[in-house]
């Protein structure tokens, strides 16, 4: 049992990793977005999930079997329908089936990290966190794990004597059914792991991921508040900002996994201050870097310069929670890759591109906010390294016409995707941005692909991005 704690210990302090929860429980600061960072990193835990399940097996051996010495202390046998089974037939029964779960348990252990270098190899080393996420994956090996201790736990309650004989019959039967279970969860993980590691899921399942960012990040209903975020007066601005302002930097370096921007507007508001970001979630930052500026009429002490930087939440990875480019970059790794001179498979990269149009054609109906953040008094308190929907395009498009820029199959879905991304926008912002990358696809197919007719389509291509920029959107 105590072995068993410390694993269960290890796993939660492998996923805490770079920064102190129970410090952030104790002091109450940020702790949505560190409880919220805390659970996306959870879910990449593999053993979180079996961890939870060996668990309950525990409770659940120490329950039934408790319930067995109870039925047999009150009615001297246990229940007939039940039925019964020898000590001896029992220790045989649940010794064969913890060793069978541990050995199956290697094994889908054993599949599950040649699917994860498989992943790893061909799809990209990031994509392998997307693996680690699937609860299939958890949930089979956690049952097998479960079941193995269970059935320890209740074969060493099993007492051979004649005078204090005693089979916990009734745990025994329970035991058979988890070893059902087990056979059916061995062949669902055979089925699932064989799906999970084609093109098409893969790709079908980060764009899922980009979809929820999405709506998570840019919802509907609030579209039109965030019409507000806008720089209403460029006095708001104090102008001796940039002379006045005291620089916060970074007390540590990587990845920006999460801001808590709750924390820093009340922080702004209680006291009358005005705090300009200098980096966004997905952004890495060393040591001593500038990561907000914060100006105030009054002296800004240590303690406020800590209280901010505590709602900057690093650590070595890039995570989804705030970071749509993230799950943008995962799809064009795929694409990528795939594009290779060693893979050369354009057919994925198209799968992709699809992919990404249609998150990004969702995505440009919505209103991304510019950053700025006014109190109830109408004043200026925070100023946040915004992302910009240009940004997102970038992102989404530019590698893939680096390196796809000499395939034509490539080259001309770009196009059309940016075609049905064009019809949904709606600013000026969104349709410079548009135009800009059909204007760059079109010049490196011109200097890379010497057949005429590739360019002749390439050319129709581009201009039915014209056309659908030319043709105004539509409100709902």
């Amino acid at each position: 049992m105590n072995a068993l704690a410390g694993a269960y210990h290890r796993v939660i302090m492998d996923v805490i990793g770079d920064y102190d929860l129970c410090h952030c429980l104790m002091k109450g600061i940020t702790m949505i977005t560190r409880l919220g960072t805390f659970w996306e990193r959870l879910r990449e835990n593999f053993w979180f999930l079996p961890a939870i399940m060996i668990l309950i097996a525990i409770a659940l051996s120490v329950l039934i079997v408790g319930f067995d010495q109870r039925i047999s202390l009150q009615q001297g046998e246990t229940l007939h329908w039940i039925g019964t089974i020898s000590p001896e037939g029992a220790r045989s029964f649940l010794s064969t089936v913890a060793g069978s779960m541990i050995s199956v348990a290697g094994v889908t252990f054993s599949i599950t990290l040649v699917a994860l270098a498989q992943t790893s190899s061909q799809y990209g080393p990031r994509l392998t966190s997307n693996f680690l996420r699937d609860r299939g994956n958890q949930i089979v090996l956690g049952t097998f794990v479960a079941t193995f201790v269970y059935c320890i736990l209740v074969l060493r309650t099993i007492r051979g004597t004649e005078e204090l004989a005693f089979v916990p019959h009734i745990a025994v039967l329970v035991g058979v059914v988890l070893t059902v279970a087990s056979v059916g969860v061995f062949v669902y993980f055979i089925h699932h792991i064989s799906t999970s590691l084609k093109a098409e899921n893969i790709i079908a399942d980060i764009g899922h991921e980009l979809d929820r960012a999405i709506a998570r990040l840019f919802p509907e209903e609030s579209s039109l508040e965030a019409y507000e975020h806008e720089l209403r007066d460029e006095h708001d601005i104090p102008d001796n900002f940039e002379e006045q302002a005291i620089a916060i930097k970074a007390s540590q370096s990587g990845y920006v996994q999460a801001i808590d921007y709750d924390h820093l507007e009340e922080t702004a508001v209680e006291n009358d201050l005005l705090l300009q970001l200098s980096c966004r979630a997905g952004n890495f930052i060393a040591k001593g870097d500038i990561i907000v500026r914060a100006w105030s009429d009054e002296q800004i002490d240590d303690d406020l310069t800590k209280s901010i930087g505590k709602a900057f939440i690093t650590g070595s990875r890039r995570l989804q929670s705030q970071d749509i480019e993230y799950a943008i970059y995962q799809l064009v790794e795929v694409a990528v890759r795939s594009l290779s001179p060693s893979v050369n498979d354009p057919f994925t990269a198209v799968a992709c591109i699809d992919q990404i149009s249609a998150s990004l054609a969702e995505l440009a109906e919505r209103k991304i906010p510019e950053g700025y953040y006014y109190d109830e008094a109408e004043k200026l308190r925070l100023v946040r390294d915004a992302i910009t929907f240009t940004g997102i395009l970038e992102a989404a498009f530019n590698k893939i016409r680096r390196y796809g820029r000499s395939n034509v199959d490539v080259v001309i879905r770009l196009l059309e995707a940016l075609a049905i991304i064009a019809v949904r926008v709606h600013t000026s912002e969104q349709k410079e941005a548009v135009i800009t990358q059909a204007h760059m696809i079109r010049r490196a197919s011109e200097d890379n692909i010497p057949e005429p007719n590739d360019l002749e389509a390439i050319e129709a291509r581009y201009r039915l991005v014209l056309n659908a920029l030319e043709t105004e959107s539509q409100p709902d």
